[in-house]
């Protein structure tokens, strides 16, 4: 018996002595990165608190992380990602030490894997990739990709007036080139035939894209595209996208949309479906 005691006592301090490692939770749920960013910069821009389709349950599992960590009140924990859901956010990346644009409230895919740990997993990243140079102006991978796309597919290739990460480089801009995924195209020697066609494109693979002319603003002609779901946008292109979806001119006076009529996708979705 004296032996047996022994030796289970034995086994009780080698067990003791074995380090315990802590097992992280267990993500509760899954956020769709796609989903959670097109709600970004569409929901800001609504008239009511409707929630973008397919993204509510993913941006349902953001705002209750947000306020987990008492950033965003329970009110709006509701599958909105509207301002007060932005401003959280934004309050997120600043505690991770992220400023200016990478602190706009748009998610990231950083901040966004770092506010799922132990809460959420993180499906369809998004990432804009590197800055690049491209036909003379600076663009990120992912708005050289589909800007490749669409000129293989006109049979063309682009002049491009202005660029990315161009912050005060056009005053008449309004910001809208400071981040990435953003640029003007020159107009010069095409028909407005070939101008729509283009604008036509640039929509199919994923930009909100207008023609633009003098009567509108204090520019030349010209075509005006931004990548949808560009993690690396500025908040005012941001709202261009919001406003494109919504069917409008993304424009100060939010007029309607006066560019051709196409299903409106993400990179992304046309990627999947070519």
């Amino acid at each position: 018996m004296r032996l047996r005691l022994a030796g289970l006592a034995l086994v009780a301090v080698a067990a003791a002595a074995i380090p315990v490692i802590p097992v992280p939770a267990a993500a509760a749920g899954t956020v769709n990165m796609e989903a959670v960013v097109l709600a970004a910069q569409l929901d800001p821009r609504k008239p009511n608190e409707d929630p973008t389709q397919g993204a509510q349950a993913s941006v349902l599992l953001v705002e209750q992380a947000l306020q987990a960590k008492s950033l965003l009140e329970a009110s709006y924990v509701d599958g909105h990602f509207g301002t007060k859901t932005v401003d959280a956010y934004a309050a997120w990346q600043r505690s991770l030490g992220y400023s200016g644009l990478d602190a706009s409230g748009l998610p990231g895919r950083s901040s966004l894997l770092a506010l799922g740990q132990g809460r959420f997993t993180v499906v369809n990243p998004l990432t804009p990739g590197a800055r690049v140079t491209f036909r003379g102006v600076t663009v990120n991978e992912r708005t050289r990709a589909m800007l490749t796309t669409a000129e293989t597919q006109l049979g063309r290739q682009f002049v491009l007036e202005q660029g990315s990460y161009n912050p005060g480089g056009d005053p008449t801009s309004a910001g809208t080139h400071d981040g990435g995924g953003v640029v003007d195209i020159s107009v010069s020697g095409m028909s407005v035939t070939t101008q729509t066609a283009v604008v036509r494109k640039l929509r199919q693979v994923g930009f909100a894209a207008w023609r633009r002319t003098p009567s509108q603003g204090d520019w030349g002609y010209h075509i005006h595209a931004v990548a949808v779901s560009d993690t690396d946008m500025s908040p005012q292109a941001q709202h261009q996208v919001g406003d494109y979806y919504l069917g409008l001119n993304g424009l100060a006076n939010r007029g309607p949309d006066d560019g051709p009529q196409v299903t409106k996708v993400t990179w992304e979705d046309y990627q999947r479906t070519h």
